[in-house]
């Protein structure tokens, strides 16, 4: 019994493990590197600004730029506004009497005078109030600009001492115009109806008046119509309708006739 048993030499065998199921997800999540986490940046000890900070920094240095610009630009001057009324421009109107005629050489003097005792601070505008008319010479119609008040100048100024010395003895002034010894300034009214007031672009001119040439009672010749040639007097003038009434000898006879201003003459 002894002989036939054999005893092995051989150590006993482990059991093996059953192989893994590997899953494909998981494969690729082992073959994939890991995500590296980004370094913190090193601490110097400030704390970094928020972004909201960031923005208005920038934009404090747009307004301090925008500001730089501004100062480097040139300023631009912006012209005084006229008012629209010759009353409200500093000083007050005066009224100065001149030899008729001689209108043009006293306002010339003054102009003169004043620039040279450096009074431009205190005189400021010599006026000669015009106006177009409108007349008839040898029958024909033209307009003509004419003097408003012959003989009379205006002067823009504060009245003190030396600007009533300086204007009453320039050459050709024989004094103001005024109650007493006292020159007394315009009113707003008178100044506005003489000077006018400033008018806008789209207001029309305003038409210029007609003076006549002649005056009732005056002998007249007619130049033109079926009554020319014959002379006559003016009996009326319409200046509304630019005719006169003229009696107009006819047979011995005095006849009233309507005429046109420019069918007429002086005689």
């Amino acid at each position: 019994m002894a002989d036939t048993i054999e005893e092995t030499s051989e150590a006993p065998v482990a059991p093996q493990e059953p192989d893994a199921v590997v899953d494909p997800d998981a494969a690729s999540d082992v073959s994939s590197p890991p995500p590296t986490a980004t370094p913190a940046a090193p601490d110097d000890g400030e704390t970094a600004a928020p972004a909201d900070d960031d923005r208005a920094d920038d934009a404090a240095a747009d307004a301090a730029a925008d500001a730089a610009a501004e100062d480097e630009a040139p300023a631009v001057e912006l012209e005084p506004e006229v008012p629209l009324s010759p009353y409200d421009l500093p000083g007050s109107w005066f009224v100065v009497h001149s030899y008729s005629g001689y209108e043009n050489k006293v306002k010339a003097n003054l102009q003169t005078r004043l620039k040279s005792m450096h009074l431009e601070d205190r005189i400021f505008d010599v006026a000669i109030p015009m106006e177009q008319v409108v007349e008839y010479k040898g029958g024909k119609k033209q307009t003509v600009e004419r003097k408003k008040f012959p003989g009379y100048i205006l002067v823009r100024m504060y009245m003190d001492d030396d600007t009533w010395y300086a204007v009453r003895n320039t050459p050709g002034v024989t004094g103001f115009v005024g109650s007493g010894t006292k020159p007394t300034p315009l009113s707003r009214r008178e100044v506005e109806g003489i000077l006018g007031v400033a008018k806008g672009d789209e207001q029309k001119k305003d038409k210029p008046t007609f003076k006549p040439a002649w005056e009732v009672g005056e002998t007249i010749r007619v130049v033109e119509g079926p009554f020319a040639d014959f002379n006559g007097v003016i009996e009326d003038i319409n200046v509304d309708r630019s005719k006169v009434r003229v009696l107009v000898d006819i047979f011995g006879r005095e006849t009233p006739v309507e005429l046109n201003f420019d069918q007429i003459v002086k005689y």
